[in-house]
């Protein structure tokens, strides 16, 4: 079940402030307040979801598409296409998702090391 109230819903309702990246009518993008590289951005669908399976299973294919378009679109406007980047997505407790609405990172701008 959808929480109403975690981080992210909050940062879309304008609760939190966020240094936003891009924003359109589907989707967030925002830099992470704890970064793990150089360039760290968390992107967020507006349809309330928990996972990224809950996110394919239950939204439109219009807000699917828009959403993993817009991943690409801030991929281009960041400039990191050449150097490389990596996307996470972790998945509940055992895939270490911390926060239950479904979010993208986007890790760039240094060699990131090897999943172990």
């Amino acid at each position: 079940m959808y929480d109403k109230n975690n981080i992210f819903a909050k940062i879309l309702r304008k609760e939190i402030p966020c240094d936003k990246i891009y924003e359109d009518e589907f989707s967030l993008f925002f830099k992470d307040i704890n970064p793990q590289a150089k360039i760290h951005i968390l992107g967020i669908p507006k349809f309330p979801c928990t996972t990224l399976s809950d996110f394919l299973n239950n939204a439109d294919n219009e807000n699917i598409l828009s959403f993993f378009k817009s991943v690409q679109l801030v991929i281009s406007n960041l400039d990191i296409e050449k150097n490389g980047y990596r996307l996470i997505t972790n998945s509940g407790d055992d895939g270490g998702q911390e926060v239950p609405h479904f979010h993208l990172h986007i890790l760039a701008g240094e060699k990131i090391g090897r999943l172990r």
